[in-house]
């Protein structure tokens, strides 16, 4: 799945969440911390292994539920002890909706295979086709069933965002005034 892909399945979880759990839109801090969550595991292991060689793939260290299962645990219990449970609550829901977006193609198909990267390191590394850099998977991109629907899923999920308020907006939007007042005194 493709970045904006993960971003839109985390979206629509965690606002369904939301809504349902609280009669609310999601807030401001709680959408930025989904968002991170969204795209955390590919943030580490790709350039870890496309760039660095460290990790044996770009599914490997954080597509692993034992380590998605720890992480969430640290991030969940740091956000409660500083009072902000409803930020842990949301990069879990971010975090765990990539590995099952991740997962839900090979799984649809019965690809056993291609699942095991949710064990990792427990079972071996996955040897893909594709040639482990940025630029190779880019080379791949064409406008197949898979990449529509993901493209359609991400623009009816901007829409729920839009009626949502744009949460994640204003945090981002104050960040450069926030820099300015600190660091031009």
């Amino acid at each position: 799945m493709w970045p904006w892909g993960h971003l839109a399945v985390g979206y629509l979880l965690y606002s369904a969440f939301v809504h349902l759990r609280d009669r609310r839109a999601p807030d401001g801090f709680t959408a930025i911390a989904l968002a991170f969550g969204t795209q955390f595991p590919d943030l580490v292991d790709k350039p870890l292994a496309w760039s660095l060689g460290v990790l044996p793939n770009g599914r490997s260290l954080t597509h692993s539920l034992l380590t998605a299962v720890l992480v969430v645990a640290v991030v969940g219990l740091v956000a409660r002890r500083r009072g902000d449970g409803p930020i842990g609550t949301a990069f879990a829901i971010g975090y765990l909706s990539h590995l099952g977006g991740d997962a839900l193609y090979p799984a649809l198909s019965g690809d056993l295979y291609a699942l095991s990267f949710l064990a990792y390191p427990l079972a071996p590394p996955i040897e893909y086709e594709t040639a482990p850099s940025f630029s190779a998977h880019l080379q791949h991109l064409s406008l197949n069933s898979l990449l529509t629907f993901e493209f359609a899923l991400g623009l009816g999920v901007f829409a729920l965002w839009v009626v949502d308020g744009a949460p994640g907006l204003g945090v981002v939007s104050a960040i450069p005034k926030w820099f300015d007042r600190k660091f031009s005194a």
